[in-house]
């Protein structure tokens, strides 16, 4: 039965490719040893935008179920994401006037990265997490969690068990449901008449600025731009009155929140992002159109090294396991006869294969065991902080290699300033 191609946020039909990357295995759907010998369903990853509201967006060839139910992604293994929370935490809590009379409700509070800063700072949190495994680790910190998919049932249910929230913190979620009305209309019962709402999603914009197709796999059913998410929000009587640029995921919105019967004001930066997206030309199709080329450019650039490397008899490996890293790998048809092995901190993945590719997973002292000449870090987000991690290896020899935007071989200088 073929999928409904009708605009998740506006029911628009969907008629125009943002680009088709073929056919690809769930991103996050690791494997174990055993499994090497069976074949992995694929599905077609193919974004389209929407040419109505302007939405980027994959149909759901998955049930939330079956992708997040058991998740191999723990946040608190990311340093610099960690710290990012707590920065977070302390300008927020001054920022609202939040005190122990709150109530701070994260959704995909993941492994309690978040709030835990919250909860050391007296404040009552509780945490919605889908995938059980990833809840059980909040829980065993101490973090008040619940497991259930976030939408309108359940926040109904909340309010009337806990009250309304004074702040609802959804980071790098809101592009993962593929009922985004729901979601939303979830998000609006639950949100208290004065409290805020903080989203935090990786920008569209930069996406095509800086060819970052990897970001896309079935798991991220949206893509997000000011532009389309302002009008999403407001089918639900939400207002985004504040928006920040951050550096996170290869940069990232934070969009602020509150209900539009609240009154309050517009900051500037609003119309300052909505001006940048409108310059790129995506208030309109034609901005959206050409890039398929730009990730035929990475591909070739990323195949050349590799090939070139395998010609010149050098070992070549990559640090982490992201699923950013799994679209990389299996759109450029790479496999462990170019890239021997990655290594991983989470032990979740530690043991198993990567989907697609089937590069085995080690834990990081590999590369000391197995020293590569050539290293490709797959969360190119996160170069400068692995960078800093593998000093040592640098310090013998070993090259750091990104493919996104373009092939880069960090350059000693590079190297120096983050150490």
């Amino acid at each position: 039965m073929p999928f409904a191609l009708t605009c998740r946020a506006c029911g628009a039909p969907l008629t125009e490719t943002f680009v088709d990357l073929g056919a690809t295995p769930l991103a996050n759907s690791y494997l174990e040893p055993d499994d090497r010998e069976r074949m992995e369903p694929h599905y077609p990853l193919h974004a389209r935008v929407c040419g109505t509201c302007l939405l980027v967006q994959l149909p759901a060839v998955q049930t939330p179920e079956a992708i997040f139910s058991d998740y191999a992604y723990f946040s608190s293994y990311s340093d610099s994401w960690v710290e990012h929370a707590r920065r977070y935490v302390a300008a927020i809590v001054p920022a609202l006037g939040l005190t122990r009379d709150a109530l701070v409700v994260e959704i995909a509070s993941n492994d309690g990265y978040l709030l835990q800063h919250l909860r050391a700072a007296g404040i009552p949190v509780l945490g919605v997490e889908p995938a059980a495994n990833v809840a059980a680790a909040a829980v065993a910190a101490g973090i008040d969690t619940e497991v259930e998919f976030f939408g309108r049932d359940y926040a109904t249910d909340l309010v009337e068990r806990r009250g309304h929230a004074d702040l609802i913190v959804a980071n790098n979620v809101l592009a993962h449901v593929p009922d985004m009305n729901d979601f939303l209309a979830g998000i609006a019962v639950l949100l208290a008449p004065g409290g805020r709402v903080t989203i935090e999603a990786p920008h569209l914009l930069r996406l095509i600025r800086e060819r970052q197709f990897d970001t896309i796999y079935h798991e991220h059913f949206s893509y997000l731009s000011l532009l389309a998410t302002r009008a999403a929000v407001a089918r639900h009587g939400l207002q985004v009155v504040d928006v920040e640029e951050l550096p996170t995921h290869g940069g990232s919105l934070r969009y602020h929140l509150a209900h539009a019967t609240a009154g309050v004001v517009t900051a500037p930066a609003v119309e300052l992002v909505l001006a940048d997206e409108r310059a790129a030309g995506m208030d309109a199709l034609d901005g959206y159109r050409g890039f398929a080329k730009a990730c035929v450019d990475v591909k070739a650039g990323l195949l050349e090294f590799l090939i070139g490397a395998r010609r010149a008899g050098r070992r070549v490996a990559a640090y982490g396991a992201p699923a950013k890293g799994n679209t990389l790998l299996t759109y450029c048809g790479v496999g462990p006869e170019l890239i021997e092995f990655t290594v991983d901190r989470s032990p979740a993945k530690q043991g198993r294969l990567l989907p697609g590719s089937r590069i085995p997973v080690h834990a990081p002292d590999m590369l000391r065991t197995r020293r590569p000449d050539d290293l490709l870090i797959l969360p190119w987000n996160l170069r400068d902080e692995i960078a800093h991690q593998l000093a040592d290896l640098v310090a013998l020899g070993t090259r750091l290699v990104v493919a996104v935007p373009r092939l880069e071989v960090l350059d000693a200088a590079l190297l120096e300033e983050v150490a």
